[in-house]
């Protein structure tokens, strides 16, 4: 099927959507901006294959429910992901009762060993053997920072736990741009994407193409969409930090996204199409 681009440009128009009146933008961070959890799906699936299969040597089908999961669940806070890892390993029941742990505990081991090649990641950066570019996918600071300087409010809304967010976004240079950066927290009736979503909504009287969720997961594309918002998918490769992921791309369109891009290296031309000049 022929893809609609705009003219010249990698942005793809999946649908029209109402333009010039954006206010208001909330970005997911992983993925979309930072590229320190590159990997993280990598890191994710053997924990939960492990703590599913105990001592049992894993079958394709549950290495294939394990790789759906997480496919579906991106973007959502990882405890989420860790109570759904708790209903597989009691299905499967590979697993004794007493030896199975809840969310928190199977959060605390995939944390564990996601946060060693973050830590190294961010030890190359303060060493200066890793750019903000290369932490960054490609574009993302400019683009931030072109829609900030059009006066539009920016906010990072992630799943990942909000402490990590805000030092991972020093890190990489994005907190600056942000009026407010929101992460998960212990308590999960406390935060979510759509709760945050809303609540900007409300408190600033907003209506439909006033706002614009970004990001490279289904959730907050679902979220957008849901509550009228223009959604964009970033179709990002992030090994490559830059360029499209065609399985990210399928997997947004799904969701809804109204425009796809593969980074943000055409930011102004991006930037351009929202805020129409005639």
């Amino acid at each position: 099927m022929k893809r609609n681009y705009l003219p010249g440009t990698q942005i793809e128009i999946i649908n029209e959507v109402e333009r010039g009146r954006l206010k208001h933008a909330l970005f997911d961070f992983d993925g979309t901006i930072s590229l320190l959890r590159e990997g993280w799906q990598n890191i994710m699936a053997p924990v939960m294959i492990e703590m599913i299969c105990g001592k049992t040597t894993p079958t394709q089908d549950i290495i294939d429910e394990v790789h759906r999961v997480i496919d579906e669940t991106t973007g959502i806070q990882t405890i989420f992901q860790m109570q759904k890892l708790v209903e597989m390993v009691r299905a499967h029941g590979l697993v004794p009762e007493e030896e199975i742990l809840d969310p928190y505990g199977y959060k605390d081991i995939y944390n564990e060993r996601l946060m060693v090649p973050v830590n190294e990641r961010i030890a190359q950066l303060e060493s200066g053997a890793m750019t903000v570019e290369q932490a960054t996918l490609r574009g993302a600071l400019d683009f931030v920072r072109m829609l900030r300087d059009k006066g539009v409010r920016l906010y990072v809304f992630s799943g990942t736990d909000r402490e990590d967010v805000r030092n991972e976004a020093a890190k990489v240079g994005a907190a600056p741009y942000f009026d407010e950066i929101w992460g998960a927290v212990r308590s999960i009736e406390e935060y979510s994407k759509e709760k945050v979503l809303k609540e900007i909504i409300a408190a600033h009287q907003l209506h439909g193409t006033e706002v614009m969720t970004v990001g490279d997961g289904p959730v907050e594309i679902r979220n957008g969409k849901e509550n009228g918002c223009i959604a964009i998918g970033v179709a990002s490769n992030e090994v490559a930090g830059h360029g499209w992921d065609e399985h990210k791309r399928e997997r947004l369109i799904r969701a809804g996204a109204d425009i796809l891009i593969p980074d943000f290296a055409e930011g102004s031309a991006l930037l351009n199409y929202l805020f129409p000049t005639s």
